[in-house]
């Protein structure tokens, strides 16, 4: 029996308590688990597969809650079951109306005139009955399923405050003091405080929305005509929806791609800064791969569909940062616990006060006023939001900045890392690779004929030898096999194959690899035109033939990457493929550095060119030679020596030591698997994003303990002087509205964050230059994996 991850929309929560009920139901359910995200409105359920989510969205209402299956993320789109913003804005408005008159007669004695007790009990009545309406109404829904919530605490407060006043008006014969200042001032400042805290949430959830937005309504198609021969197309609008892998589509200046694909036509440049947070503009042509949403800036493209709907890039960065904004960080867990007591609490500690001051004789007024300031000053609301409001501006400044982070425990350990794992390939290298030599055996056997033929001409045999493959073949069987592995490796090889045979004029397509076998660290095997080829690890020079074996030489010294071609069993030709480290690579080893982060380098390439990497970044630990297993074994290693280990890779042989890491960090052009292993994926190629990623957490997770100081704090320090009498019920209403909108603001002060305090001004070391510690300033290796 599998599981599945469902996620629910649900309406009519107001505090951290609703969340703790809602989680408390799901829970009892068998198998089943869910965290559920106040600032969101979201329920990410774990549950059994043969489990409905009809049986969910019951176990929802039976809480006295609403929900459905959320639909996508649009600018209007609020909680099933919430009042729509329009008439939430009525109401607050129309009781902001009555009660204004209400506040300044009651505060003002100098305005007072005659009856204006009854002025301001006709204005008070609808403001305590329809202005308060929807705090009785989710009160009734939660006593009705034996709950208490922050709704109960304002009902209860409105309540009391309007019937001591009625009681004062019509039955004390006017010695008792009225309370209406309160029975209005209690809805209007909690429903000013929920309007804007509504408005400062969904501001929090704009990067999700600006994400959404990417999505074109509509895509123009190229379609064979009607009746044309064979060839001809035409064009046609269609909604993007209907768009399928392998159509063909134009992108205009200025419109956006319509979904991931290949460039078939056409030269542009294309914006990303909104996809990936890159922020230069792309150079495309035909042959290059696209990513849905970016805008052209430059001429007309055709693009053909790679990927659609759900499995596009764009789909995929939207979902990674919906279940970041629906996790929960571990201090976030005990402070709904905590709200889950909370209110009954509240109710335990009005109700004794009030039993308190009238059994020690205090006049009833006082004791009604006191219970009633315990009531509406105590926030639940501050706690549920300290943590999911940061995580929501947090999540989406790094997704525009192209920071990806799984959730909030990724989060966690990403401000605690102390030990960065590098990987070369793709990581500090660009991953753009080219063939820059090619070595064939057969130059050896030309090199030889001649005095072979002068020691048979003398009587003396000559040593059998197999002939060797010319260099155009060996690279061909080479290119046949490396088709189809996804590495950068791989691809340098075949658009080098490619190229020599549209040099030469050879129209032959690459033989089809029959039985092709990719081993991550070592390389690719398969059967091409009959024969059995493999490319990977050259081994040690010593045991190719000489050639050969100087060849490796040669690229180990030149910093480039050597692989072996070996056909039927025999080693036929030597494929020296160079690549570039990142511009940004030294400057943001240095930043990491300063961050008091230990750098060290894990590659499956050779220790000549490791050192090389190394040595121009300062990185001082070095782990060359080093296959998947012993990636993931180096992780353990250091795990096991104290240090907390994140590790930065893009290729399959990174995804085990990825997995194994405290945190994994995936280059986002890197292999699916190793994005699937990862904590947080960097969409964008800068390596800067790897320390504005650290510093982004340490900011994310410095407002979430000052968020959730001051929630906890607030409290400690209100109920106690609401009990003994010092605080009017008015100011506590005002003051409990303000400390969420505090908390909010506080969160939404990360949506301006800016990444700062880089390494600058430190000059770039120079290039290496002994033999033995080849330069790197341009043409570095690739490893093998």
């Amino acid at each position: 029996m599998g599981e599945r991850v469902t996620v629910l929309t649900v309406g009519g929560m107001t505090c951290a308590a609703c969340v703790g009920r809602v989680e408390k139901r799901l829970g009892r359910l068998d198998g089943v688990s869910a965290s559920v995200n106040l600032a969101t409105g979201k329920a990410r359920v774990r549950h059994p597969a043969t489990l409905p989510v009809g049986d969910l969205v019951a176990t929802v209402e039976a809480a006295g809650f609403t929900a459905q299956p959320p639909e996508p993320v649009r600018e209007s789109a609020r909680p099933v079951g919430e009042e729509p913003a329009g008439a939430a804005r009525n109401r607050l408005l129309l009781t902001a109306l009555l009660s204004l008159p209400v506040l300044v007669l009651s505060m003002v004695p100098a305005w007072q005139f005659r009856n204006w007790q009854w002025l301001c009990f006709t204005l008070t009545a609808p403001v305590a009955v329809w202005g308060a309406l929807p705090f009785h109404r989710r009160a009734a829904r939660g006593l009705r399923h034996g709950a208490a919530t922050m709704d109960t605490l304002v009902s209860l407060g409105v309540a009391a405050s309007f019937a001591w006043s009625a009681y004062a008006l019509f039955l004390s014969g006017g010695t008792a003091h009225i309370y209406l200042e309160a029975a209005v001032g209690v809805p209007l400042f909690v429903l000013a405080g929920r309007w804007l805290e509504a408005g400062a949430r969904r501001e929090t959830g704009s990067a999700l929305r600006s994400l959404a937005g990417l999505v074109g309504k509509d895509v123009s198609v190229r379609v064979p005509a009607d009746g044309a021969e064979d060839g001809d197309t035409v064009e046609r609008r269609i909604p993007v929806s209907r768009l399928r892998v392998g159509d063909l589509f134009l992108v205009r200046p200025g419109e956006r791609v319509a979904t991931d694909g290949t460039v078939t036509e056409g030269n542009s440049a294309l914006d990303l800064s909104l996809v990936t947070g890159e922020s230069r503009p792309v150079e495309v042509g035909p042959g290059s791969a696209v990513v849905g949403g970016a805008v052209n800036s430059g001429g007309l493209l055709e693009v053909r569909a790679a990927a659609v709907g759900a499995d596009t890039r764009l789909a995929r960065i939207t979902r990674l940062v919906e279940e970041a904004q629906t996790g929960k960080t571990r201090v976030q867990r005990l402070a709904d616990t905590v709200a889950g007591v909370f209110v009954p609490a509240v109710l335990a500690v009005s109700v004794t006060v009030l039993g308190f001051w009238l059994g020690a004789g205090a006049d009833p007024q006082a004791a009604v006023t006191a219970a009633v300031a315990v009531l509406v000053v105590a926030c639940p609301c501050a706690l549920g939001l300290a943590t999911p409001t940061a995580l929501l501006a947090a999540t989406g400044r790094g997704a525009q900045l192209g920071i990806l982070v799984s959730g909030p425990r990724a989060l966690e350990r990403l401000r605690r890392i102390d030990t960065l794992v590098l990987d070369k390939t793709g990581t500090l290298t660009t991953g753009r690779m080219s063939v820059v030599a090619v070595t064939a055996r057969a130059a050896k056997d030309a090199a030889s004929a001649a005095p072979a033929a002068r020691a048979a001409k003398d009587g003396a045999p000559a040593a059998p030898t197999a002939p060797g493959l010319p260099e155009d073949e060996a690279v061909r069987l080479a290119a046949a096999v490396e088709h189809g592995s996804e590495h950068p490796l791989a691809r340098a090889v075949t658009a080098y194959a490619a190229a020599r045979r549209e040099a030469l004029g050879d129209r032959r397509p690459l033989p089809a690899a029959r039985d092709f076998t990719a081993t991550a660290g070592h390389g690719v095997t398969g059967e091409a035109d009959g024969r059995m080829v493999a490319v990977g690890r050259p081994g040690e020079p010593s045991e190719l033939p000489v050639p050969l074996g100087d060849a490796v030489r040669t690229a180990e010294t030149a910093g480039h990457t050597a692989v072996l071609v070996t056909v039927d069993g025999a080693p036929e030709a030597v494929i020296a493929v160079g690549d570039t480290l990142r511009p940004d690579c030294y400057r943001a080893v240095d930043h990491l550095r300063r961050l008091g982060l230990r750098p060290v380098l894990a590659t499956g390439d050779r220790a000549a060119t490791a050192r090389a990497v190394a040595g121009h970044l300062g990185i001082t630990e070095i782990h060359a030679g080093a296959l998947p297993e012993e990636k993931a074994a180096l992780v353990t290693t250091l795990k096991e020596h104290g240090g907390r280990v994140a590790v930065v890779g893009d290729g399959v042989n990174d995804a085990a030591a990825l997995a194994r890491a405290d945190l994994g960090i995936a280059m986002g052009s890197g292999t699916d698997a190793a994005i699937g292993a990862a904590d947080v994926t960097l969409m964008r190629a800068d390596l800067q994003a790897i320390p504005d990623a650290v510093r982004l957490a340490r900011r994310t997770l410095g407002t979430i303990r000052a968020n959730l100081v001051w929630a906890f704090g607030y409290n400690l320090v209100t109920v106690p002087l609401a009990a003994v009498g010092r605080l009017d019920p008015m100011i506590a209403a005002a003051a409990m509205s303000a400390s969420s909108l505090l908390v909010v603001g506080n969160s939404l002060r990360l949506r301006a964050w800016r990444p700062g305090g880089r390494a600058t001004g430190k000059p770039r070391p120079a290039p290496l230059a002994a033999a033995d510690e080849p330069r790197a300033s341009s043409a570095l290796s690739r490893d093998t994996a």
